[in-house]
């Protein structure tokens, strides 16, 4: 095994270990790709204030995010098909943030169910839902959720429609994937893989099938699909979904400080700077440029996760620093678990932290609740302006 020290060397094995069709699923964006790039540069485009003789011992990370106690400000984001990247893919990524004390959000399009990953952890996690036409089925779920004793609620509210996925389209992306002799020849090059698939039944989506009325097949399933996301969605439709679930709950997809107010209007505990990763609206502002301008408009009345682009623990650092109450990774963990399982996914908690913790030392700081902008140097008109 060679020695691991940085996510890219985590993605580096990942893309060798997974079938093509997942690893683009992964490492994508939509249409040219170019939000999905700037996710990450722009991040470099900030720069830490080093500080010397200042007191570095006894540092904490610990902080909490609506209310949780975490051991660092990082959630694992809800990814859909994570049991493909790894069989029982949501399970151990669930096992592995439980053990390492940070959130771990289930995506709705997940291969392992609500009930699986309850069944297989010993403390609540989040629940991710899209905002879906199927009024029996999103009730169903919230109910699921519930029963799961689920700790908070994510919306997603930016895919009322599916970005342009160019990679996606050219594989015929599906899971369990198509048999094709386009597949079966990279699939042949997945043997690892491949056994591990076999020793499981978990090979589609599982908190849909057999749950949402008249899916019983993957035919039909994407039949429903096609039909169930809401171009229609309004904020009343929200408010909706706030009175089907009581607790935290987190509106995940916003990129415009108008929104932002928005989801404060319609009591949101928290929501998360996000773009969806750069795979719906090509063109749109990175989530780091977009916080700043979030941050300002809605103040102290909501608390502000960003998604999109970390890659280091630096990101998570710069991320605090700019104003953000926490982080969500979601590549970043993928990598670990198509490269190593639920133990990739410790590596990638285990490099992110380090990280966190070394460059928050060397900006003088011994504690993340003290990390403010002061460490950074940011150019000026980074954020984005909005008309």
């Amino acid at each position: 095994m060679p020695v691991i020290t940085n996510i890219d060397d985590l993605k580096r094995i990942h893309r060798r270990r997974v079938p093509k069709m997942f690893y683009d699923y992964c490492e994508s964006g939509s249409w040219s790709e170019q939000t999905f790039r700037e996710n990450t540069s722009d991040f470099d485009q900030i720069y830490l204030r080093q500080r010397v003789a200042i007191d570095m011992a006894n540092r904490s990370t610990r902080t909490q995010m609506i209310g949780q106690d975490v051991a660092m400000p990082v959630a694992l984001a809800p990814v859909g098909l994570t049991g493909m990247q790894s069989a029982d893919g949501e399970i151990k990524a669930a096992r592995a943030a439980e053990k390492f004390g940070v959130p771990y959000c289930l995506s709705t399009m997940s291969i392992c169910s609500i009930e699986d990953v309850a069944e297989n952890t010993s403390k609540p996690f989040w629940m991710q839902v899209y905002t879906l036409r199927d009024d029996d089925f999103m009730k169903r779920l919230f109910d699921r959720a519930k029963a799961a004793k689920c700790s908070a609620a994510v919306i997603t509210v930016d895919l009322q429609l599916l970005g342009q996925r160019h990679k996606d389209l050219k594989n015929g992306l599906t899971a369990p994937p198509k048999l094709t002799p386009k597949s079966v020849a990279n699939l042949a090059t997945k043997v690892r893989w491949g056994l591990e698939m076999l020793q499981t039944e978990r090979r589609t989506f599982r908190n849909i099938i057999g749950h949402a009325q008249n899916v019983t097949n993957p035919r039909s399933l994407t039949e429903w699909t096609a039909q169930s996301f809401d171009q229609s969605l309004n904020w009343d439709r929200i408010r909706e979904f706030r009175r089907m679930w009581d607790g935290p709950l987190i509106i995940k997809g916003i990129i415009d400080p108008r929104d932002a107010l928005e989801a404060c209007n319609v009591g949101a505990d928290a929501i998360v700077v996000s773009n969806h990763g750069g795979r719906q609206l090509d063109g749109a502002l990175s989530s780091i440029r977009a916080l700043e301008p979030i941050l300002d408009a809605v103040g102290d009345k909501i608390e502000v996760h960003l998604d999109s682009g970390i890659r280091s623990g630096q990101d998570v650092l710069k991320a605090v620093a700019m104003g953000a109450k926490g982080v969500w990774i979601g590549r970043a963990y993928v990598y670990g678990l198509g490269a190593m399982g639920e133990a990739g996914v410790t590596k990638a908690l285990e490099v992110i932290h380090k990280e966190l913790d070394m460059s928050m030392a060397l900006c003088g700081h011994r504690d993340v609740n003290t990390v403010d902008r002061d460490i950074l140097m940011v150019p000026k008109g980074f954020s984005g302006e909005w008309g």
